[in-house]
């Protein structure tokens, strides 16, 4: 059913794509696809986010309960911090840091698809002056090499700079990807003149210990990190708490929502949020 329904559109827009209104329907149509957002309210602050596909609109809906854990660590953070999100996607939280505790944001992605969603975002709920785009990978070294994604989707995630493996260690299923550059986060601050930061958010679905590798200067001077950690990745559970515990860093705490501890769903069980600070 999806087929024919696919084949059908594809048949009405090679027709309307013939004739100029045909092209200014187009237009319009993907036009108010793309300035489509949903109000959502979490802790009494209202917040508006993009959602031109379900994908999108899942991650608006899904705010308050997809990881309530690193709401939670935002909201403990002190006012005016400066913190570095790693993997913003289309900037869900960093958007709520800014609004909530008038943070200073880099939002790290380097996903074009992503990118539109987190700029609209950022717009949308007036945090211009507080968050950043930083459209470049992080990587233990900088080098030039593939970002390789599992989707062209507005909001998608699962994709890997450098590597080609996924979230879980194993091989990525590559569907789209281009060359760019990846700067390491001992570099990425001094080259580019950013703000050091005090806190780090971090979720890049698979290389976060490539990324700390490239980081030892720098977070050993952080007050404290939230990192994505699978368990069962042995390899990338085993270097990240050797790499953060180096840089005097302790492990408090361990945390994931009730959708990813249902063994069948999404991360099976196996996927958390670390929390570490230093103490």
């Amino acid at each position: 059913m999806k087929q024919i329904v696919t084949a059908i559109i594809k048949s009405v827009i090679n027709i309307l794509s013939s004739f100029n209104v045909g092209l200014f329907v187009i237009d319009n149509i993907v036009e108010q696809i793309r300035e489509k957002y949903q109000v959502i309210r979490h802790n009494n602050k209202e917040f508006r986010f993009a959602s031109p596909n379900r994908l999108a609109l899942y991650r608006a809906d899904s705010f308050s309960t997809k990881e309530p854990e690193t709401l939670e660590w935002i909201d403990d953070l002190p006012s005016s911090c400066v913190l570095w999100d790693i993997g913003a996607n289309v900037g869900l939280y960093s958007i709520y840091a800014a609004k909530t505790r008038a943070a200073r944001v880099y939002a790290f992605e380097p996903s074009v698809f992503n990118l539109e969603l987190l700029a609209r975002n950022i717009h949308l709920n007036k945090v211009t002056e507080n968050v950043c785009i930083v459209p470049i990978a992080l990587s233990s070294s900088t080098n030039f090499n593939y970002l390789r994604m599992t989707t062209t989707e507005w909001g998608g995630a699962l994709s890997t700079f450098e590597k080609d493996f996924g979230w879980d260690g194993k091989k990525l299923n590559v569907t789209f990807d281009y060359q760019t550059i990846g700067i390491s986060l001992d570099e990425v601050g001094t080259s580019l003149n950013l703000q050091t930061p005090d806190y780090i958010k971090m979720d890049v679905d698979g290389i976060e210990h490539f990324i700390l590798q490239g980081g030892k200067k720098l977070l050993s001077t952080i007050k404290g990190i939230l990192i994505e950690v699978n368990d069962d990745f042995e390899k990338q559970a085993e270097e990240c708490n050797t790499l953060l515990t180096s840089c005097g860093l302790k492990l408090i705490a361990k945390k994931h929502s009730a959708e990813y501890a249902d063994p069948s769903s999404f991360g099976g069980g196996v996927v958390w949020n670390q929390i570490w600070a230093r103490v």
